[in-house]
């Protein structure tokens, strides 16, 4: 006899799902990074999951059980902060994600299955953020990492005593975005090693 079906899909349901079958390539990468719930613009907003290496690529989850109340304001925190960005949703969302989000943005359809798996199809693929903000992007940097950054650039010591939105600023003048991006994932699989968790690389 088959499983019964749930009625709702949960956050967790596709969260697992999406690591799983979508993000299993990524995690066996040795240069990519995979993090759960990384907090942006400190900690304004929260992406469910973040895939670094070459770009900053965040994937919102929106199952049966979430609404879209937030939606706007979390767009606009991704559109500064992540140079790609994934909405995957329960088909009861894909309408609205679908006339309010960019257009650049990712959008897969997070389908249950009759025995109660998640399938995943995807409706249109990500493209690169056209609105990228560098500034908001290297505030997923904590300061004392942007000093270490400045201080290797050439800065002075005084320099490195300005007030922190002074700091993204000149960081983002002295570095690439893409060598910014390499910074940001480097330093995090420190952090996750100072945490005593083992980093998804």
């Amino acid at each position: 006899m088959p499983a019964m079906t749930k009625l709702e899909t949960t956050d967790g349901d596709i969260r697992s799902a999406l690591h799983a079958k979508r993000l299993r390539r990524a995690k066996s990468h040795p240069d990519t990074l995979v993090i759960d719930e990384l907090g942006l613009a400190h900690a304004r907003s929260r992406i469910d999951v973040a895939v670094i290496n070459g770009c900053i690529h965040g994937y919102e989850i929106k199952s049966a059980k979430d609404n879209l109340d937030r939606f706007a304001t979390q767009i606009d925190i991704y559109r500064q902060t992540l140079q790609k960005l994934t909405l995957v949703a329960a088909p009861k969302h894909l309408a609205g994600i679908m006339s309010h989000a960019p257009e650049w943005c990712g959008v897969i359809a997070a389908e249950q299955g009759p025995r109660g798996g998640i399938n995943f199809r995807v409706l249109r693929n990500a493209a690169a953020n056209p609105e990228i903000d560098p500034v908001m992007m290297a505030h997923l940097l904590w300061r004392d990492e942007v000093i270490q950054l400045l201080g290797q650039a050439g800065y002075a010591a005084k320099d490195l005593r300005l007030p922190r939105k002074k700091l993204y600023e000149m960081l983002c003048e002295a570095m690439t975005l893409r060598e910014i991006t390499a910074s940001i994932r480097a330093f995090m699989v420190q952090r996750q090693a100072w945490r005593g968790r083992p980093a998804h690389v």
